[in-house]
């Protein structure tokens, strides 16, 4: 009888420590997963930097559901400024575009030759630190909840057109600086070229965004 009854303690204590364990690996699972998907299987590598599980400005706090939506808020303020710096570089590249032009039809010895450089080079300046202020934004900015440009969408084709006027920019700085270091004119249909492509890229992308 003792042995029967000592049988029957140990299979319940055993079917216990079995629930307790069983409890807990379902538990961690939970957690487990939670955390996946407080962020997105797919990141820019410089948010998966910046804001990933063990990210550069995470610090050591662990992530959870009030951090990231801390990060939503951020995330949406980095976005709106990211908008509002890319209407500012919009109007720098008309600028570019309207006395790009007249600098080409002028000469070095022509009265307005020195004003016209100088104001095509102060809008350059402001172009160029503008739309690297517009880029930082939102590759830095942190990530969604998940990932929601999945097919053909608008976000799509805003980063496609991102990625050529990006290059036509890093084009059209080289030529431009080509050209001031050796006075070279025959550049000249390139840097056009490659600004137009730029200015055209940068608007279409805009517009995109604005037709999502």
């Amino acid at each position: 009888m003792k042995q029967i009854l000592l049988s029957l303690l140990l299979l319940l204590v055993s079917l216990t420590i079995f629930s307790q364990t069983d409890s807990l690996l379902n538990s961690l699972q939970l957690s487990t997963t939670t955390k996946q998907d407080l962020l997105p299987k797919k990141m820019l590598f410089t948010q998966r930097w910046a804001w990933g599980e063990h990210g550069a400005f995470r610090g050591n706090k662990p992530l959870t559901a009030e951090i990231r939506e801390k990060d939503m808020k951020m995330r949406r303020q980095m976005l709106i400024t990211h908008q509002i710096l890319g209407v500012v570089t919009l109007g720098g590249f008309i600028g570019q575009a309207i006395v790009g032009p007249k600098l080409y039809n002028s000469q070095r010895g022509d009265p307005n030759y020195r004003s016209l450089k100088d104001t095509h080079d102060l809008l350059a300046v402001g172009v160029n630190t503008t739309y690297s202020l517009t880029a930082l934004m939102a590759l830095f900015a942190p990530p969604p909840m998940v990932n929601r440009d999945k097919g053909l969408s608008a976000i799509r084709l805003h980063k496609w057109l991102a990625v050529v006027h990006l290059t036509g920019m890093l084009a059209t700085n080289i030529l431009a600086a080509s050209m001031d270091d050796n006075h070279n004119s025959q550049l000249r249909p390139y840097h056009r070229a490659a600004a137009y492509t730029t200015f055209a890229s940068f608007a279409a992308a805009m517009i995109v965004i604005k037709l999502k």
